[in-house]
């Protein structure tokens, strides 16, 4: 285990935190907000560890798959403990712990809050900032970002921290050098972040704007309102319900438009992705217009189902309605779409639609296999043969994450809350989605858990964002090795 480039690796990322701090700090100068001392006060301490944290340059920058691991595992648990303290020392939150959980849902993109509406909406609005912008930071990864500003580490082993960090089960390099990939992924979400910004600071405020912009990127939800979107109007659904989609695509397809590679950009997994979309948009208005008693009318139907089912399976988790008063099968589908999530390199959650594919595929070529013994076929996908190694991953991703979520409901259990609502909480945080069903639904919050379940929702949505084995790595005694 190479100690000396991850401890290396960990003070760039307090020092870049630090650096985070000052979009908090520049809102409340603005706004003239006496939380500009908590704010302040965390940056000059994220500054000071990482500063000593660089002290002594490492003899050796490789860093192999195990070290891209812990590097990604620590490094979002110290974004994360850093990031906690100024929600804590402002008094905006009552706890440390509801401080962590607030701020790992930030990072993690999940936008799981503990607190109601009401009280949301009367934070200070460089909290509100600070919290938003963390969806944007976590959304495409910290370490992505250094990455496109710095080497962290020779002889190509950038690649190994990438893969560890980038959501979906494979990650390839858009051009040879993997910081130019880095800086080309963040161009582009810098670019589609600003547009959004744009169309929808005609209809609302700039700080709302640019909050929303923020969230939307990152496919986090934070919403800075009590009710939520609904307050907004038809066109600014409509702009971030179209950019909720947007963002939950795989950013490489972005690059191959540029490049005029339309064919590899609307790839299997973009179609089958766009193919969900529509379907549960069509499922769910149609159940909503024969139930009368919602009283929609057609078009509202159709918004308000494309905005949840766009929210749901990017994992934003913005709402305009309270879809837990929805019919049954509204529900049963959301609640579905909440497990498939986004596209494999996008900012979304969910077990992504790639690993889907290919485990439908390989459901399918195991009975074909029953049928026809003999018959040698390999999975393929874009007629691209999808090697045993990758297949072999997924499998063991969906082992792990089933094992982890049937042991995170039986934790949080012990609170003896009702079924719906522990099962679509842990669904919702394992997802990074945000909002459940029940006491978790778009009207409620996390507040009411005790300090145990919210350390079991910080621990599965950590899980959820780097993908399981980053954070199941940290426990293994053969991790810590030489």
């Amino acid at each position: 285990m190479n100690y000396a480039i991850i401890k290396r690796t960990i003070g760039w990322i307090l020092i870049f935190e630090a650096l985070f701090f000052a979009v908090p700090v520049l809102t409340a100068a603005v706004y003239g907000e006496k939380e500009i001392v908590d704010f302040l006060v965390a940056m000059l301490s994220c500054a000071a560890v990482g500063c000593l944290l660089l002290i002594g340059k490492p003899k050796n920058s490789s860093v192999y798959a195990k070290e891209g691991f812990v590097i990604v595992a620590l490094s979002w648990i110290f974004l994360s403990l850093f990031g906690a303290i100024p929600l804590r020392t402002s008094g905006a939150y009552s706890t440390y712990v509801d401080a962590l959980f607030e701020i790992v849902s930030g990072f993690t993109t999940t936008g799981a809050s503990v607190l109601p509406g009401d009280k949301v909406e009367a934070l200070p609005r460089c909290i509100l900032m600070w919290r938003s912008f963390t969806h944007w930071v976590g959304g495409m990864g910290i370490l992505v970002f250094i990455l496109a500003f710095l080497p962290l580490c020779g002889g190509g082993y950038n690649i190994n921290i990438m893969k560890a960090e980038s959501p979906g089960p494979s990650v390839s390099k858009l051009v040879p050098k993997m910081r130019a990939t880095a800086g080309i992924l963040y161009l582009i979400y810098t670019v589609l972040t600003l547009l959004q910004f744009i169309l929808l600071v005609f209809d609302m405020p700039a700080f709302d704007a640019l909050n929303t912009a923020f969230s939307t990127a990152g496919t986090g939800g934070f919403a800075i309102k009590a009710d939520g979107f609904a307050g907004y109007s038809p066109y600014s659904q409509v702009v971030v319900t179209v950019f909720m989609v947007i963002f939950s695509i795989n950013f490489a397809s972005y690059y191959f438009v540029l490049r005029g590679k339309f064919k590899d950009a609307l790839n299997t997994e973009v179609r089958v992705f766009l193919g969900i979309v529509v379907v549960a948009i069509t499922a769910i208005t149609i159940n909503l217009c024969i139930t009368q008693s919602y009283g929609y009318t057609t078009g509202e139907a159709v918004r308000h189902s494309a905005f949840s089912v766009a929210s749901i399976i990017s994992t934003t988790g913005f709402a305009t309605e309270n879809f837990d008063l929805w019919p049954a099968f509204s529900k049963s589908i959301l609640v579905l779409i909440m497990f498939i999530g986004a596209c494999a390199g996008s900012t979304g959650g969910g077990m992504k639609v790639s690993r889907m594919v290919v485990l439908f595929k390989g459901a399918a070529h195991e009975t074909k296999r029953m049928i026809h013994p003999k018959q040698v076929k390999k999975i393929t996908v874009d007629k691209r043969v999808v090697e045993n190694e990758v297949v072999r991953g997924i499998n063991s991703y969906f082992f792990a994450y089933i094992i982890i979520f049937i042991l995170s409901l039986l934790a949080i259990s012990l609170d003896c809350g009702d079924m719906t609502t522990n099962f679509t909480a842990v669904t919702a945080t394992i997802n990074n989605v945000g909002p459940g069903l029940g006491a978790v639904g778009p009207a409620g919050h996390y507040g009411d858990f005790s300090w145990w379940s919210k350390l079991v929702f910080i621990f599965d949505m950590l899980v959820g964002r780097l993908e399981v084995f980053p954070m199941l790595v940290l426990f293994m005694p053969a991790t810590w090795k030489k």
